[in-house]
């Protein structure tokens, strides 16, 4: 029997989702192995978790130039010294869990944890392999601290791989498999259920407005962008997804309404059809979350870039320009004249699709699994 032991944290929801889908995908696939998925931060102390995970949120929403000021900051520096710190005095908790467990691998798919077990190995308290699964689409240093005790490293692009080879990670260590997805963006959907189900129309091009996102940032900026998408494409459908955000949902239904794009216009609060959505659009309009941005991709769909948070979410838009699978509406932009660019020929999105071709990856967490099972 195999061991294994999964680490994340929840800090946004792509460690979490990326943990529930390496877990699921071995328990599927593959047999005598024992499976443990254990939130490192809320597993040490209950009242941390909270504060911090609380403090991200508040930050992210309410002060997104101060939280991309501390993401950067958090890569060297006195912040990068305190977050080092308190993870080795962490890591002596979560040091029981792990004896207690005895798990042949590691799997960490955020860097506290990554940092807690390479800190572990180094003192010579464990054995075991350690695999950390990356969740952006740019590199940040707090995921390689120890990272010489590290045995593989998943990772989206080969860009990242050479920002890790650079920073010293041995390149055989370096998988390029991209985030690990839900099996459920592989399903093959009945699109004609779909377009009854949620009432739209199979004759007109969809576009999938992810509204609300996890901290619905940027409201006004927000409203403006899709009041500006509903302008510029008569011809298409647009379904808006507000997410728990209710007040942001009001406010896009009255939007429809003074537009009278009822006809052409959904407005919906939290789903879970989110991959059976992606299979019928033709483009996406989202905030670049690493999770979001890998369903997006893995989907085949092209990216229109809005609200990202400093920090992380701006260095993902920015790889998604640089390949040609995405456009960025910035802050000084003119919001008519990108979309008006953008709708006005269908062939600048063919042409972002091919770019989306490039980088997707669609077998991800099977690709993942593969290589972890074999390394053990």
């Amino acid at each position: 029997m195999k061991k294994i032991l999964i680490f994340y944290a929840s800090y946004g929801g792509g460690h979490l989702s990326a943990a529930k889908s390496i877990k699921e995908c071995l328990e599927n696939n593959y047999t005598d192995i024992q499976i443990e998925m254990v939130d490192c931060i809320r597993y040490i102390n209950k009242f941390l978790d909270k504060l911090t995970t609380g403090a991200y949120k508040k930050m992210a929403k309410d002060a997104p130039k101060l939280w991309g000021k501390v993401y950067s900051k958090s890569q060297k520096g006195i912040l990068s010294g305190i977050s080092k710190g308190s993870n080795k005095l962490m890591a002596k908790k979560l040091y029981k869990l792990i004896k207690k467990i005895d798990p042949e691998i590691i799997i960490s798919t955020h860097p506290f944890s990554t940092q807690m077990v390479s800190y572990l190995k180094r003192k010579k308290l464990l054995e075991c392999k350690l695999a950390t699964i990356l969740t952006d689409f740019s590199m940040h240093t707090q995921w390689l601290v120890g990272n010489e005790y590290g045995d593989l490293f998943f990772v989206s692009n080969d860009k990242m791989q050479e920002q890790l080879v650079k920073y010293g990670v041995k390149k055989e260590k370096i998988h390029v498999t991209g985030i690990p997805l839900s099996k459920r963006f592989k399903e093959k959907f009945d699109k004609e259920k779909i377009y009854e189900m949620f009432n739209l129309d199979k004759n007109k091009k969809t576009i999938l407005f992810f509204g609300g996102g996890e901290f619905g940032l940027g409201k006004t900026r927000t409203i403006l962008i899709l009041k500006s998408i509903i302008k510029y494409t008569k011809d298409y459908q647009i379904v808006v997804i507000s997410g728990k955000n209710e007040k942001l949902k009001n406010h896009f239904e009255e939007l429809v309404k003074e537009a009278q794009a009822e006809k052409r216009v959904k407005v919906l609060g939290y789903t879970n059809n989110v991959p059976e959505l992606m299979s019928i659009s033709y483009v996406v309009v989202t905030k670049p979350g690493g999770l979001t941005t890998s369903e997006t991709l893995a989907s085949g769909l092209p990216m229109i870039i809005i609200n990202p948070i400093p920090g992380q979410e701006e260095e993902n838009a920015q790889f998604l320009e640089e390949r040609g699978a995405g456009i960025w509406i910035k802050k000084n932009d003119n919001i008519d004249e990108v979309i008006a660019n953008i709708f006005n020929s269908e062939e600048k999105i063919e042409k972002l699709a091919e770019g989306v071709k490039k980088i997707s990856k669609k077998h991800s967490t099977e690709d993942i699994c593969k290589i972890i099972m074999e390394n053990l």
